[in-house]
């Protein structure tokens, strides 16, 4: 797996053994990144990469010019490959990588009424195709409350896979299939609900 485009264009990264992460396509991610260009969204964006894995779609925002990434993954293996793919690109400053479950990290940032309240302008959201629908919407329904109106969600899920159910206050404005892959870009359609 390789950083298709940017200032870390060509790198490769390192992939957590064992068949228990997808990693995109390169395909995807470059079809994906040029819909996101498109929108503006990279430049200096403050992102955050659910179900991380390997890291290979924050760590290509960040090529591309994102500012910040947060990664969030359960497996130990794969937060240690998160560690190891920020520090071969001498990203570690710009890269914050969390070990835990995504609800509970979620759960855990300060409210919208905290000074300390995180907004982030891109998410990444990846998770495991055997993960339920009503999983997949709870994220979604706490994943609100750090978003604002220009900020955009990436689900990616199995193409045979219903599109996500949205939450109150989010909405699918755009989607597309890649073979086995659907990607869905979501986006606030007004202030989230309360959680």
């Amino acid at each position: 797996m390789r950083i298709i485009a940017g200032a870390h264009k060509g790198a490769r990264l390192t992939s957590p053994s064992g068949a228990n992460t997808r990693p995109t396509s390169d395909r995807v991610k470059e079809s994906l990144f040029s819909m996101l260009e498109g929108y503006g969204v990279l430049p200096a964006a403050n992102v955050l990469d659910l179900f991380a894995g390997s890291g290979g779609l924050g760590f290509e925002a960040m090529s591309r010019g994102a500012a910040q990434v947060d990664f969030v993954d359960s497996s130990l293996t794969s937060i240690r490959t998160l560690q190891a793919n920020a520090d071969k690109l001498g990203l570690d400053h710009s890269a914050d990588v969390h070990a835990g479950d995504v609800l509970h990290f979620l759960a855990g940032l300060p409210g919208p009424d905290d000074p300390e309240s995180r907004v982030f302008d891109l998410v990444f959201m990846d998770p495991p195709y055997p993960l339920g629908e009503d999983a997949v919407t709870q994220i979604l329904r706490r994943l609100a409350a750090h978003l604002d109106m220009e900020s955009i969600v990436i689900v990616e899920r199995a193409a045979r896979s219903p599109e996500p159910a949205m939450p109150t206050g989010l909405e699918v404005f755009r989607s597309k299939t890649f073979g086995e892959t659907a990607v869905h870009f979501v986006q606030l359609t007004a202030e989230p609900e309360a959680n």
